[in-house]
């Protein structure tokens, strides 16, 4: 059988008979964290169901489209928004069979050791209950499951760590040309640490370049679920059930998670006992299930006796920067997170102790389609019709753009919570309140200027900057060693109920300067050894 021919095993899944009996492990959510998860209790012998709101993706179903792509996102119960800054829920988050993994841009930089130790180091914000060593070697760990590809000593900033198991993705004319802005402005450049195959590895095609990360990546040269742990768990006889939307976690007379209930499809409601629940949904939907899963003996919703639950939740701010050159850049090849990466200024202080503080990285020359998430017709909203057009015809070979991921810190004012307005069972909405300091917004804007400097040194004829955007909903169910100032503890266990357990960004106390998904693998890894041992 040829690469090419080779597709997941991930075929829509039923209920396995007897559903409503106990199993080992249930989980919430089908994606990063939650078939991580799966994987890894069915491989140790656990009887596990997935419970998953979405569709049941298969490989074969992708399609490498702008309209498809808008299918993998988040299409459950409205995300409700509130605040100055509101959030961007629905480009961050995924529906089905492979969760927001399935069309994530597989930029996986390591998080720093100073954003471990933010209180420690700055006096701002709280530490992680581990420090880097904790993780490092599940960095490692993972990174060879995965299949990364980089350049380790190009990357001059990279906190220790093994290098990588494949070389990295080639540049376009689009990345040569923005690098050498850097390089007028003395900062230094890496090719984009990715999981994308820059070689054939495991029955996985390597990249193609044609920038289609966002519609999912049929060929699985992208290391998302349906390509790793997801036909991984269902071999070793984990059970994903589609369609299914879970509504309140179940407890039992001594306060203790015994399952959830979930409605299929049609309506119909099923219960699924288990001796331990990890909640794996997106950071709202974790949120919201702790919360509206109250009851007599939890009133304030399960494991927030502190009130903590919905709080400390973060984000990363997005800023962009285009310019036009006067020759055709081949923007239409590459991968979506960029080809290259910067980043130099990545020190949270290094700016100057007056100067915003946060953490940042660049990516560079992404892969650009003529509309959608990373359009060339976005960077242009005030155009329309044919000057739209003529500007597309005109302009769109050569444009060049990147963009940076920029740190926030949470604060008070910041949260998910429960909405009045409820959805068609009667689970009241999560709303994410978003109001960025102004830190945040001062790092935003230092960026932004960045951007601009850096093209024009370049040698870009017109530049501009794209609007404030919001990505990657972090915090909310954080973790930490106190009972009293947290809600998890360092492996996801909740502190007031042992057998329930949060997966995924709504632990992160802190969001770096980078990009989550490598490290949400990383805790996932640390985690589920933990528990199996335990």
């Amino acid at each position: 059988m040829s690469a090419t021919a080779r597709r997941s095993t991930a075929t829509p899944a039923r209920p396995h008979a007897g559903a409503n009996e106990r199993v080992d492990v249930a989980i919430v959510g089908a994606g990063a964290a939650g078939s991580f998860y799966a994987e890894r209790f069915a491989r140790a012998g656990r009887s596990v169901v997935v419970l998953e709101a979405g569709p049941a993706w298969s490989n074969d179903s992708l399609k490498s489209s702008q309209i498809w792509a808008r299918r993998l996102k988040w299409g459950g119960a409205p995300v409700l928004r509130g605040g100055e800054h509101p959030f961007g829920h629905n480009m961050s988050h995924g529906w089905g069979f492979g969760g927001a993994a399935l069309h994530h841009y597989a930029g996986w930089p390591r998080f720093h050791p100073e954003d471990f130790r933010t209180h420690s180091l700055y006096g701002r914000a709280r530490d992680w209950p581990f420090d880097y060593d904790a993780l490092r070697p599940h960095y490692d760990r993972i990174q060879a499951e995965m299949i990364l590809s980089g350049d380790a000593e190009a990357e001059v900033w990279r906190p220790p760590g093994a290098p990588y198991p494949q070389p990295p993705l080639r540049a376009f004319r689009q990345g040569e040309v923005i690098a050498s802005g850097f390089a007028k402005l003395g900062l230094r450049v890496a090719p984009a640490p990715l999981a994308i195959l820059s070689q054939p590895a495991r029955d996985r095609m390597q990249c193609l370049y044609d920038g289609w990360c966002d519609a999912g990546c049929p060929i699985g040269a992208v290391a998302h679920p349906l390509v790793t742990h997801i036909p991984r768990a269902q071999r070793a006889g984990a059970q994903f059930v589609a369609h299914a939307t879970v509504t309140r976690v179940l407890t039992d007379a001594d306060g203790r998670a015994d399952g959830v209930a979930w409605r299929d499809a049609a309506g119909a409601e099923h219960v699924q006992r288990a001796k331990f629940v990890v909640l794996a949904a997106s950071t709202p939907q974790n949120v919201r299930l702790l919360l509206a899963s109250a009851n007599a003996r939890w009133p304030n919703g399960l494991a927030n006796s502190n009130g903590l639950v919905g709080r400390g939740f973060t984000c990363h701010v997005i800023p962009s920067a285009y310019g036009i050159f006067d020759e055709p850049l081949d923007n239409f090849l590459g991968v979506s997170a960029g080809q290259l990466i910067s980043q130099e200024s990545y020190g949270k202080r290094s700016r100057g102790a007056d100067a915003p503080f946060g953490s940042y990285q660049w990516g560079i020359g992404p892969a650009l389609k003529p509309n959608d998430l990373l359009g060339i017709a976005n960077t242009r909203v005030d155009l329309y019709g044919a000057k739209l057009v003529e500007f597309l015809e005109r302009d769109g070979p050569r444009l060049g753009t990147l963009s940076a991921v920029c740190e926030s810190l949470p604060s008070p004012g910041r949260r998910i919570e429960l909405a009045e307005e409820r959805d068609a069972y009667g689970v009241p909405l999560a709303r994410i309140v978003n109001t960025l300091d102004r830190d945040a917004i001062g790092l935003y804007e230092h960026a932004s200027r960045e951007g601009v400097a850096v093209l024009k040194a370049a040698g870009a004829k017109a530049t501009w900057n794209g609007i404030l955007a919001t990505s990657h909903a972090l915090g909310g169910t954080v973790m930490g060693d106190d009972p009293a100032t947290s809600v998890c503890d360092s492996y996801g266990r909740t502190h007031e109920i042992e057998n329930l357990v949060v997966a995924g960004g709504s632990l992160f106390p802190t969001a770096g300067g980078g990009s989550p998904t490598f490290t949400i693998y990383a805790i996932a890894d640390r985690s589920a050894a933990h528990l199996l041992a335990a």
